[in-house]
């Protein structure tokens, strides 16, 4: 099969590494082909803290997706994520030579290279220019300004920074896992395409994935991405909380949580109990689920707390009439979504990645938790047919924009990396 018939997702998280491939049928649906998962051994809040657990965890994972896809994977979107994100807004402008032609592809990769030689702290890069809308002598709200006419073009940018070493810690892990970059997408972008619809980004919603080592935020409205942030607390603290609140280890812990963990205390009777089995020959040990969901409450509500600040600083939260949509592995704990809308009073509804999927995806791969995944994926399409696109309107001559610095030290560098990956 071509390269461009096939896009595999690889989503690098705190607690496990997912590699998902998929494909498009003949009505233009996204399939899923297959998937792989292994346990994140290396990874800590988006960021890589061994290089080598990680690789090994990304081989295993890429290994049992193309045994279960029948594909052979070398070329992978990488998502990011990791509290050294961070986001702002910026306008920038061009002036164009002549009124009388029109406005290309080439004067909006202008605009948007431009963005790219913004100064930052020292440390931080920018991976991700995302236009919002474009201004045409004054003239705001166009969103298509290929083809009109004006002296200056200016736009309104959402720009998505990383500090550096991380982001060249991932690249490093994947290309010793013997894969190349193809593109690097904000994790919370992905997760957006895989659960909401678009009907949900014009009326404005909140996109919330909790993640095990993050919580990541994207607010759109009017089909437009306003803000993005990471929250530093995941579903990991939630578990090293019942570890510690139950004196119990973290695989029991980790198992509690998902098999009886609610999110609402109230929902659990005072009679209800649950037997721990003892360590090496000692008594079982008896756990109250309404003490569990107590502890666990005190931490959701610090999240949710959280990403509601977040709301409320971004300006948008009196325009967010799809309100609030929760996806990722701890938006699987029972009553989240009712403690969410108590906090914020907000509607809330959780996300399933299969918006946009020719058919709902059956198993694991129909998680929440493997939004991100499947969201790199039609990713990859978006961004395939968008260069088919700008090819077709330059007459094959179309200059592709920027996707980000990964991007640019990849076709520059790569006999860096490749001399960096043998040693």
């Amino acid at each position: 099969m071509e390269s461009t018939e096939i896009i595999v997702g690889l989503d690098i998280g705190s607690t496990k590494i997912a590699c998902i491939v998929g494909r498009k049928n003949e009505y233009g649906k996204v399939e899923i082909l297959g998937m792989g998962r292994a346990d994140s051994l290396g990874v800590n809040r988006g960021v890589v803290e061994n290089i080598q657990h990680t690789v090994n965890s990304i081989e295993k994972a890429v290994n049992e997706a193309s045994q279960s896809s029948g594909v052979e994977i070398k070329v992978v979107n990488v998502g990011i994520a990791g509290q050294h994100i961070r986001s702002l807004q910026h306008r920038g402008n061009i002036m164009r030579n002549t009124i009388e032609e029109e406005i290309e592809q080439h004067d909006l990769d202008n605009l948007i290279d431009n963005m790219y030689k913004l100064a930052l702290p020292p440390g931080e890069e920018i991976i991700k220019v995302i236009p919002q809308e474009y201004i045409i002598d004054g003239q705001q709200g166009i969103r298509e300004p290929i083809g009109m006419s004006g002296n200056c073009l200016e736009a309104n940018f959402h720009i998505i920074t990383a500090k550096v070493a991380a982001a060249k810690n991932i690249q490093k892990c994947v290309t010793k896992a013997g894969l190349i970059f193809s593109e690097i997408i904000l994790e919370p972008l992905a997760s957006a395409e895989a659960v909401l619809s678009d009907q949900e980004k014009e009326a404005g919603v909140v996109l919330v994935d909790i993640g095990g080592g993050t919580t990541d935020l994207a607010i759109f409205q009017d089909e437009i991405i306003r803000h993005t942030a990471v929250i530093p607390l995941g579903g990991n603290v939630i578990t090293d909380d019942i570890k510690e609140g139950c004196a119990i280890i973290r695989n029991q812990a980790e198992a509690l949580k998902k098999s009886f963990g609610s999110a609402l205390a109230s929902e659990n009777k005072d009679e209800e109990i649950v037997s721990i089995p003892g360590l090496k020959g000692r008594e079982p040990k008896e756990i109250s689920l309404k003490n569990l969901a107590h502890i666990i409450q005190a931490r959701m509500e610090e999240i949710i707390e959280h990403v509601y600040y977040e709301i409320k600083t971004s300006g948008f939260e009196k325009k967010l009439i799809a309100g609030i949509v929760l996806t990722g592995g701890g938006s699987q704990l029972k009553h989240v979504a009712q403690l969410t809308e108590f906090i914020t009073g907000m509607d809330t509804r959780i996300g399933y990645p299969s918006e946009h999927l020719a058919k709902t995806p059956t198993g694991e791969v129909g998680s929440p938790m493997h939004a991100t995944g499947v969201g790199l994926v039609i990713k990859g399409f978006q961004r395939v047919e968008n260069q088919k696109r700008q090819q077709k309107r330059a007459g094959g001559k179309a200059k592709l924009s920027k996707e980000g610095f990964l991007d640019r030290i990849f076709s520059k560098g790569k006999e860096f990396f490749e001399k960096d990956g043998d040693s």
